[in-house]
């Protein structure tokens, strides 16, 4: 437990550096570098006739902040629903959410012409609760489909239906070209006002995260040792998926399906600092943010001068611990 209290302790120092380290490389290094005269250029002293101080500012910036933002969010929500199903496999992108996120943009699109980017957000709010609904009752009304591998299963044949919906959908509406933002998650074309109107939903989804994080540790222990203990199960469980709703909501309609990020992270944080939510919360927010930053600089240097799409990083790691926890782990729920 010391050992782990140092840890907690010990990334809290460390988290503002690996920040401002990533920051400072995500910001200089693209197709085009930049030195850091200019990059410093462009905060004090901005020139808009500047090719430079442009993508600095317009571009680079909210990129950064963009990936820093989205990757604690998906991570939070990953922790919340792994602890709160007792799912280890359990994350937004395999549960059906951000694919209902997707879907419901693209209805959107199509049905509300000229949406503004508010509307947009709504959408994807939406799209995320009815993503995870879908899922959840469908899991229900089958014999053992609430265990983890089973689960997943389900999450990735309704993601893959609602995703096949709207694909269909836009290439009927003609709308393919401006919705596939949405389904390659490309950090470079993150819009800067977004980011702005999608910091009260998060800061609401961090909040609720944070102040349910010590009755998601008594629920991680099971739904009868939970009820012995006092625990409104049903109001937890409720709190906890409007939470991960916002977060990930908002998380797509920032920029994109991004896979896997909510499902690593949050045991790279259980494995550090051990099986109390109240630090694993604020952890996986911590290494996800830095992990998606990372995996964003990674994409502009595995095929460079081009860019990957960001998913196909996050993939890399993704795939092999997804199956490295159905091999170690089978059928089983964590503890």
């Amino acid at each position: 437990m010391m050992q782990r209290n140092r840890f907690s302790l010990l990334l809290l120092g460390f988290a503002p550096v690996a920040f401002l380290l990533l920051f400072v490389v995500s910001i200089r290094y693209g197709a085009k570098p930049i030195d850091a005269s200019t990059v410093w250029d462009a905060f004090l002293h901005f020139d808009a006739g500047n090719a430079d101080h442009q993508i600095i500012r317009h571009s680079r910036l909210p990129r950064a902040i963009g990936s820093l933002m989205i990757g604690a969010f998906l991570a939070i929500s990953g922790a919340l629903m792994q602890g709160m199903t007792r799912n280890y496999l359990a994350s937004p992108s395999i549960m059906g959410v951000t694919d209902g996120s997707a879907f419901a943009i693209t209805l959107g699109m199509i049905f509300v012409h000229g949406a503004s980017s508010l509307e947009m957000i709504l959408f994807s709010l939406i799209g995320s609760l009815f993503g995870v609904l879908l899922v959840f009752a469908a899991a229900a009304l089958l014999p053992g489909g609430l265990s983890p591998v089973r689960m997943a299963i389900l999450g990735t044949i309704i993601g893959t239906f609602l995703s096949s919906v709207s694909a269909a959908f836009a290439a009927y509406f003609q709308i393919s070209q401006n919705v596939s933002f949405w389904y390659s998650s490309r950090l470079h074309q993150l819009e800067p006002s977004l980011i702005w109107l999608a910091l009260p939903f998060a800061v609401i989804g961090i909040a609720i995260a944070l102040l349910i994080s010590r009755q998601i540790t008594i629920l991680s222990l099971g739904d009868e040792i939970s009820r012995g203990l006092g625990l409104r199960n049903w109001l937890i469980k409720a709190a906890a998926m409007g939470a991960v709703v916002l977060l990930t909501g908002i998380s797509v309609a920032l920029a994109g399906k991004i896979a896997f990020v909510g499902l690593i992270i949050p045991h790279v944080a259980r494995f550090f600092v051990g099986l109390d939510y109240r630090r694993i919360i604020p952890c996986a927010g911590c290494l996800g943010g830095l992990f998606l930053m990372l995996c964003d600089v990674l994409a502009r240097f595995l095929n460079y001068p081009f860019e990957m799409p960001i998913s196909v990083v996050t993939s890399l790691f993704g795939v092999p611990v997804f199956l490295y926890l159905i091999r170690r782990k089978g059928g089983g729920k964590h503890a």
